[in-house]
């Protein structure tokens, strides 16, 4: 039989003593990592009669897929909104902050903006994979501006936009490229969006729906036209009636084609959306919820005044407003931080909780089978958390990228 090193030179590292997130429990079992894969150790041991090179001892540690945020808009100091010079050194610095908040991939996010901010940001985010220099990045979030004056939030009214006659054509004149574009969130009510959607989705992007008023009907017929997902669920749309739930509706509709799932992201902070409206959306459609942050550059920050975009914010505690109002725009909660307060309010499993944060981004879109689970052959992006969610160490093609010092375990 061929030994160990003739399939591979590379070190096998055996990570024991803890609890795998696997099928959906926490099984105690150990971790095998080579080459930035997840090892099956059956394969290893019968078919190469391979061991570990290295045993690392997790002390009773929840292993947990990597978080991944598909919508964050800056953090610490960065907004993902503004044109600058330095824009690359930007999404750097925070790809390497949000670590240490077990965020391992993000789709860096967009708010409405002027052409000319698209022209000069998209093409300097290039999708690439995590490491010890930071989160893996996914592609980009545009979220605007093809979306609904009357549930604008904190996008900058002036900014807005329809579809013309040449409807795929005025989204491509606005953003310039779709090179590196993973997510749209568009308004489903406005005229010639079908076109758009159905364009979109052959190209590969997720179409998301949001700051919308959209009825459910027009909902459901995004979502027959390829649309997936649900930008911020209750935040920026039409509240729940029960004549006509909105695009609510869709976390229960019998209209949804055959074989597609709706997701939807829900700001899980404890200010955006309350804990009872968080359970209503958790009991109707558990597989569908999709931790988000929607970070603004306040966040890691002092409160104070920032930036989203084209719009001053004040942050007063967990709460950002457009200045000078009680407009909520975006969050200053850590993905981590949102996994935790998610789980306290709906009661839900340890395990729930971690895979709305990992696993149902990942099937969002659609990179599940190496992003998002600790199956074996995907990649090894893994958290040691602690029994309180906190995150205590995280890794990225199984190299450690980030651990919490002594003190503050």
């Amino acid at each position: 039989m061929p030994s160990n090193k003739s399939v591979s030179d590379a070190p096998i590292v055996q990570f024991t003593n803890c609890r795998i997130l696997r099928s959906h429990q926490l099984q105690r079992e150990d971790l095998w990592v080579r080459e930035g894969k997840i090892l099956n150790p059956e394969k290893l041991f019968f078919d190469e009669k391979g061991s570990a090179d290295i045993q690392l001892d997790c002390k009773d540690s929840i292993i947990a897929p990597g978080f991944i945020d598909v919508q964050i808009n800056g953090g610490f100091g960065v907004d993902f909104s503004l044109a600058t010079d330095d824009f690359k050194s930007g999404i750097d610095l925070v790809s390497q902050k949000i670590l240490s908040h077990g965020v391992t991939s993000f789709c860096p996010t967009l708010v409405t903006s002027p052409p000319s901010v698209y022209h000069q940001v998209l093409p300097q985010i290039s999708i690439r994979d995590g490491g010890a220099h930071g989160a893996g990045i996914l592609g980009a979030h545009l979220e605007g501006p093809f979306i609904s004056k009357e549930k604008k939030g904190a996008h900058p009214e002036r900014c807005l936009r329809t579809f013309e006659a040449g409807a795929f054509q005025d989204l491509l004149a606005t953003y310039g490229s779709l090179d590196c574009v993973r997510i749209v969130t568009l308004a489903p009510e406005m005229k010639r969006s079908s076109e758009v959607i159905r364009e979109l989705t052959k190209q590969g992007i997720c179409v998301s729906l949001g700051h919308s008023v959209a009825n459910l009907s027009q909902a459901e017929e995004a979502v027959q036209h390829g649309a997936t997902f649900i930008t911020h669920l209750f935040n920026a749309m039409l509240p729940f009636h029960h004549r006509d739930p909105g695009i609510v509706g869709l976390l229960t509709s019998d209209k949804i084609p055959a074989g597609r799932r709706v997701f939807y992201g829900m700001i899980s902070d404890g200010i955006h959306t309350n804990p009872a409206a968080l359970r209503i959306a958790h009991r109707a459609h558990p597989k569908g919820l999709v931790l988000v942050t929607d970070a603004i550059a306040g966040m890691g920050l002092a409160p104070g005044r920032h930036t989203l975009g084209q719009q001053v914010v004040e942050i007063d505690g967990l709460n950002t407003y457009i200045a000078g109002t009680k407009t909520l725009s975006g969050s200053v909660a850590t993905m981590d931080t949102c996994v935790r307060h998610f789980q306290e309010a709906t009661g839900c499993s340890v395990e729930t909780a971690l895979e709305a944060a990992s696993l149902h981004p990942a099937q969002l879109l659609g990179i599940e089978h190496k992003k998002g689970t600790l199956n074996y052959d995907s990649d090894a992006d893994f958290l040691m958390l602690n029994d309180g969610l906190y995150v205590q160490a995280t890794y990225i093609a199984g190299q450690e990228v980030w651990r919490q010092d002594a003190l503050g375990m």
